[in-house]
């Protein structure tokens, strides 16, 4: 399989090198992953799965413009199914025109490659006796849930000269939790991806949706707070924080959809954030981006002042850029509070939206509850219904958030987000 494997791709780049591509990239990834259905705690079928394909770009060059296309070939394509696909790139490729730019070099692209196997019945076994254990009632419990474990196997090549290597684990858990009291039921769905398994947080994950499909049931409509105070504990909190990231991509600032410069304070002054080259557990840990870049440790804002700008190839030549990168891993740092500290007074925490979006180029917020509890005094209140909105320029002025984090796969921010005067409609 393996002589077979490097025919395939042998073939592929002799028609590569043949064709009228003026440079080329190739990503050969490989997937060999196991997946369980489970009704209840039943299994109802599993199988394995072993996917291989190409990932083809061509480009064109003109005067000073350069034109790209880029496709799918299986793996077990013919070499004239190969030329035929590779030919219609390079025709698609010649109807663009985007400022010139080079690919990367291997010597800017040398990183050390990632080769260690994954045991994937070993991460399999973890999750099922995980997902097995979660402390269920007679009312909340686990309806039904599917596990999917992979181990993946990236090779990327270019014109010219890179060939490098990655193996990482990529994990995801499908799961519906049921709740139930006096003849009405409400399910809750959760898609829970890692690297392999972290028996403690999948278990904290799921014991929490199962506690708010309990608390669902039995929520009050949203009251018209107008504006209050708002905190973020869950998966949504993560859109807060990606915007300040989106904000310092180069295909933002070179497009003229983001303002934000280098020394600029864009963020909270006690705010650190950098991408990170390894975050333990995350299904991103790869040696490279998608175009042969080497992943590091990079700091993007630095005691809320913009310290770097990250980007593809493409658009961080155009900034005269010649080391940057994709972000895929990022960490969060620098909360003052405990979370403990952030939860006084009088606050609304949404901890369940039906959709929750941070707009990336004007920082509008905008969530719809689905479940919140209303803090006012002593009393806590499960409210469910409105919504929340405001603007994140603003909003991030007052910003506050915990010392202590959490880690959503590839994302480590903080546990507790505060944000100050959030307009809130109600029910």
């Amino acid at each position: 399989m393996a002589d077979m494997n490097n025919t395939a791709l042998h073939t592929l780049l002799d028609v590569l090198k043949a064709s009228e591509a003026d440079a080329w990239e190739v990503t050969d990834e490989e997937e060999k992953g196991w997946e369980f259905y489970f009704i209840r705690h039943s299994l109802d079928q599993h199988r394995t799965r072993n996917l291989r394909a190409f990932t083809v770009k061509v480009y064109r060059k003109f005067d000073d413009c350069l034109g790209s296309a880029k496709a799918k070939i299986p793996s077990d394509a013919s070499a004239e199914e190969m030329r035929r696909t590779v030919e219609g790139l390079c025709s698609d490729a010649s109807y663009v025109r985007n400022p010139l730019y080079t690919l990367n070099k291997p010597a800017v692209a040398s990183v050390g490659a990632d080769t260690e196997e994954i045991d994937l019945k070993t991460v399999s076994g973890d999750f099922i006796r995980t997902l097995s254990s979660v402390p269920e009632t007679d009312t909340e419990d686990l309806n039904s849930y599917e596990i999917f474990v992979s181990a993946i196997r990236r090779r990327f090549l270019n014109s010219e000269g890179i060939d490098v290597i990655s193996v990482f684990p990529s994990s995801m858990v499908e799961a519906v939790v049921n709740a139930r009291r006096d003849g009405h039921e409400i399910e809750l769905y959760r898609m829970l991806k890692s690297g392999t398994c972290d028996r403690e947080q999948l278990t904290r994950e799921l014991t929490e949706a199962l506690t708010y499909g309990r608390d669902k049931l039995i929520a009050s409509h949203t009251p018209a707070l107008g504006r209050a105070d708002v905190i973020f504990s869950t998966d949504p909190a993560r859109e807060l924080y990606c915007y300040f990231v989106s904000r310092l991509d180069t295909a933002m600032v070179y497009r003229g959809m983001s303002d934000w410069k280098i020394g600029d304070a864009v963020a909270p002054d006690n705010l650190t954030l950098q991408a990170v080259r390894r975050l333990p557990n995350s299904s991103w840990n790869t040696s490279f981006d998608t175009e042969g870049a080497p992943l590091r440790d990079l700091t993007l804002i630095d005691h809320g002042k913009a310290a770097s700008y990250w980007g593809t190839r493409q658009f961080s030549q155009y900034m005269k850029l010649e080391d940057s990168f994709d972000v895929y891993n990022f960490a969060v740092s620098g909360g003052t509070e405990s979370a403990a500290e952030l939860r006084t007074g009088d606050y609304l925490e949404v901890v369940e939206f039906s959709d929750f979006q941070v707009d990336e180029i004007t920082g509008d917020i905008a969530g719809e509850i689905r479940l919140a509890y209303l803090h006012q005094g002593d009393k806590v209140i499960p409210v469910s219904g409105g919504s929340v909105s405001g603007s994140m320029p603003e909003l991030a002025k007052a910003m506050r958030f915990s010392s202590e984090c959490h880690q959503y796969n590839c994302h480590l921010i903080p546990a507790v987000t505060r944000l100050k005067d959030v307009t809130i409609t109600g029910a």
